[in-house]
């Protein structure tokens, strides 16, 4: 990779903080297992003026979803389940979850399953679960209604709410579609009845302690608050605070409800650690939390009849373009680089958050690339494609 050519990385950052979009934000870069870039510009805090720095720390909202699910595939290589079990194996709640045919609320006419929602259904979005604040449908609205609202980490525990979407109508048949949903947040309460201990326990076990992922967590230690960056939605062309960097931040007090689909925070060093362990098939610095075999089959396209998004997809919210992407166990998966009009190579699996966050990990080229910012939400700007674009232009060999 051009050194000279990643510089340019330098004036992409800095442009969207000059022009006040992001309050600041960090990319890091490696190749084969180094760092070929790391660089970072803006404030963490503009209150008190705080910069960004390598070691702030993140909510990393939806980039959650992948390490639940490795997490999830400990146990499959144990032999506690297969990706065809259904799901009312571990969750019986889910037994008696009819389907929405037409209508909403108390018009609303459902009909039975027709097949029983799998665990990887859960695991790529096809199982018929919505998010109810971001999907404009009358599941959603029943969602809502219900209080099935996965951000409340204060007052509310995973398992009643996991509960709580089960009494509600799928969406659509289990396997039919593809729709971004609480899907991760109901997988990560099937962790907790597989480790039969709390989701944030299993973690620490599974995967951030065997890593040393030692920033990342559902809950920010009192030495890391020091450290959190403020959050803050886009607002005509500026950004606006949402959350802020001090004891009120909901990160900062008690956690009771581990949210698997986007509950944590991190670093861009912890979470490097977990997608260097992806590159490297499960392995990292002689520790090994999966086995290769086993994320190859998480990072290949799993969608019915190996087709992409835009063919099983809803044009709703998500955290990936759908043209030529397909999905995996917790990624998403690049399958025709034409198709999806960026710089990326095939089997380049990649997620990211709400609030623009993102990482992808490329296979190919030994790349492993993690950006940081806080601004919700993550579709306000070009943000992923801009970088890919920069980082790919560096390559020289």
């Amino acid at each position: 990779m051009s050194a000279e050519r990643l510089r340019r990385i330098d004036g992409w950052m800095q442009g969207y903080v000059d022009s006040g979009k992001l309050p600041g934000c960090l990319t890091a870069v490696m190749r084969k297992g180094r760092i070929a870039y790391l660089g970072c510009t803006g404030l963490a805090d503009p209150d008190s003026g705080r910069a960004i720095a390598e070691d702030t720390v993140f909510r990393i909202y939806s980039m959650t979803k992948p390490i639940v699910t490795a997490a999830a595939m400990t146990f499959f290589e144990e032999g506690r389940f297969q990706l065809d079990d259904p799901v009312t194996r571990f969750l019986p709640e889910f037994a008696d979850t009819p389907v929405h045919v037409s209508g909403e609320g108390d018009a609303m006419v459902t009909g039975p399953v027709e097949e029983p929602m799998k665990i990887w259904h859960l695991m790529t979005h096809t199982s018929g679960l919505v998010y109810g604040a971001r999907t404009a449908s009358p599941v959603g609205a029943l969602y809502q209604q219900a209080g099935a609202d996965f951000s409340r980490r204060n007052d509310a525990v995973l398992e009643d709410l996991v509960r709580i979407v089960a009494k509600q109508p799928l969406h659509a048949q289990p396997g039919t579609s593809w729709e971004y949903s609480v899907a991760t947040d109901v997988l990560g309460r099937l962790v907790e009845v597989l480790g039969g201990k709390p989701l944030n326990e299993v973690l620490q076990e599974r995967v951030f302690g065997p890593l040393g992922m030692n920033d990342t967590a559902f809950q920010l230690r009192s030495d890391q608050l020091p450290r959190l960056a403020a959050l803050f939605t886009a607002k005509d062309g500026g950004v606006e605070l949402v959350d802020p960097a001090n004891q009120s931040s909901s990160w900062a007090r008690p956690v009771t409800m581990f949210s698997g689909g986007g509950g944590l925070i991190s670093t861009v060093g912890d979470y490097l650690r977990f997608t260097e362990a992806m590159r490297r098939k499960g392995e990292l610095e002689g520790t090994r939390i999966l086995g290769r075999r086993t994320v190859e089959l998480m990072t290949m396209n799993h969608l019915p009849g190996n087709v992409d998004l835009t063919a099983m997809g809803q044009p709703v919210f998500s955290e990936t373009a759908f043209d030529g992407i397909g999905f995996g166990l917790g990624f998403s998966v690049v399958m025709d680089v034409a198709a999806s009009k960026g710089a990326c190579s095939v089997g380049e699996h990649a997620w990211g958050g709400a609030a623009s966050t993102a990482f992808w990990i490329d296979p190919v080229e030994d790349i492993s690339v993690v950006f940081m910012t806080q601004v919700l939400p993550s579709s306000s700007y070009p943000i992923r494609r801009e970088l890919r674009a920069l980082v790919y232009q560096s390559l020289v060999d």
